[in-house]
């Protein structure tokens, strides 16, 4: 019973909407089919394959140089000399060191290496 008196209904409404059904299924039927254009900038469809005329390529710009120069970074000065040490030295090959006690010049003495080993050498 319910299908039978909505039946009337529904072709009322289907007539006037049929045309416009018909045409948006042929339109996605198109849309469907094509591939993306996106890449298309543009040229002239000619019978057989299109010609595409690329858009123009421009050479990068070449600036001048600035006006001004910032100077270069401050310099780091050299550290100072130790100051001389009062007293006795010994000389022990690359090394120098202090002595802790005086003894006479020429004597043997020795300095601690990089390694706390000792290197021998002569007092001044």
């Amino acid at each position: 019973m319910f299908y039978t008196r909505l039946l009337p209904v529904f072709a009322r409404l289907a007539r006037p909407a049929t045309p416009g059904a018909m045409a948006c299924a042929m339109l996605l039927g198109v849309a469907v089919s094509t591939p993306a254009s996106a890449w298309w900038r543009g040229g002239f469809y000619v019978v057989a394959p299109p010609v595409y005329i690329a858009p123009p390529i421009y050479p990068a710009p070449v600036y001048p140089p600035p006006v001004y120069y910032a100077p270069p970074p401050a310099a780091y000065a050299p550290p100072a000399p130790p100051p001389p040490a009062s007293g006795q030295s010994c000389f022990a090959g690359p090394y120098t060191c202090p002595m802790d006690r005086p003894v006479t010049s020429g004597s043997a003495c020795y300095c601690l290496s990089n390694e706390r080993s000792r290197i021998w050498g002569r007092a001044s």
